[in-house]
């Protein structure tokens, strides 16, 4: 079911679909789990237990001013307070859309990610993203979280 996201405009402007349990997306999860355990590996050596929430499908419309201000995915909520990683999947074809970057700011600098249909960015939740304007065209993208223990 495909759900409006109306909460607070200024904050965020998409359509949000949850993937609970959808026939045929077992193999599509293993990878994604796969990519984040490489990932958490090679990267961060995080606590990493499970994967608490169901995959999420963003759809970030310019007819809608489409959009995602800087945020971090550790907030209010159990859930939330335990994400560690975040992981996003460009579903969108580079050219079917203009803005709608997914900027990250690891530090004082801003990195754009990836572009390519299918390519993947993974990033500690507490670290500040946003998904710019999307000035024409419809961004979809997949964003799914590893959780573990609550930092401290």
């Amino acid at each position: 079911m495909l759900v409006q996201q109306k909460r607070n405009p200024a904050l965020r402007t998409a359509s949000l679909v949850w993937l609970d349990e959808v026939d045929g997306l077992g193999w599509v999860m293993d990878r994604l789990i796969e990519i984040i355990r490489i990932s958490n590996i090679d990267q961060f050596d995080f606590d990493l237990r499970e994967f608490a929430e169901s995959p999420q499908v963003a759809r970030y419309d310019a007819s809608d001013n489409g959009h995602f201000a800087w945020h971090s995915d550790v907030g209010e909520g159990i859930l939330a307070r335990k994400r560690k990683l975040t992981l996003v999947l460009q579903l969108s074809e580079p050219d079917s859309y203009e803005g709608g970057d997914l900027e990250i700011m690891p530090s004082a600098q801003i990195l754009s990610a990836n572009r390519g249909q299918g390519c993947v960015s993974v990033f500690p939740s507490f670290t500040l993203h946003q998904v710019a304007p999307v000035q024409s065209g419809v961004r979809y993208s997949l964003t799914l979280w590893a959780h573990g223990p609550v930092f401290r």
